[in-house]
């Protein structure tokens, strides 16, 4: 599960990139992928359209996603919990059980030399920052994979 704070802009770019990644991948069968913010003010609404538009000039349509909030279920069944900050982050800290097994951390963890420890939040700036977004989630995208692909299907 890719965690922002409204999950508009960056958790569901990460979510439609990632998915797009594992069907490509072919282990669409073996990982399931979401996303969730960690605040419930837009549930329902489709992502931001500049999220939208700059995902889809690189192939990936997010358009069929709706924001959620992220709930104490998705601990239980989601091994991967991902912000793309550090107050997200903090906030799942909270959020989780004493003891969730899965992987607690952030997103960009999993990007080789981004330059970047966190996923800046794009919404109040321009085209620039939602371009900047999806090269972030794409280098943490490939990383992601590998490490699922090593540690939890054996694959290399």
């Amino acid at each position: 599960m890719f965690v922002c704070l409204g999950n508009i802009c960056r958790s569901p770019t990460a979510h439609g990139l990632f998915a797009a990644k594992v069907e490509q991948a072919g282990l669409s069968g073996h990982i399931q992928v979401r996303s969730g913010g960690t605040g419930g003010w837009h549930v329902g609404d489709p992502p931001d359209e500049r999220s939208v538009r700059v995902a889809l000039e690189r192939g990936i349509d997010l358009s069929h996603l709706r924001a959620s909030q992220v709930s104490s279920r998705d601990f239980h069944s989601c091994d991967y919990m991902l912000a793309m900050d550090a107050a997200n982050l903090a906030d799942l800290r909270r959020m989780a059980p004493p003891a969730y097994p899965g992987v607690l951390d952030l997103f960009l963890t999993f990007a080789a030399d981004s330059g970047y420890r966190e996923v800046p939040d794009p919404y109040y700036g321009g085209e620039d920052g939602f371009q900047l977004v999806v090269d972030l989630i794409e280098a943490a995208s490939d990383g992601l994979l590998q490490h699922i692909r090593r540690h939890q299907l054996g694959q290399g």
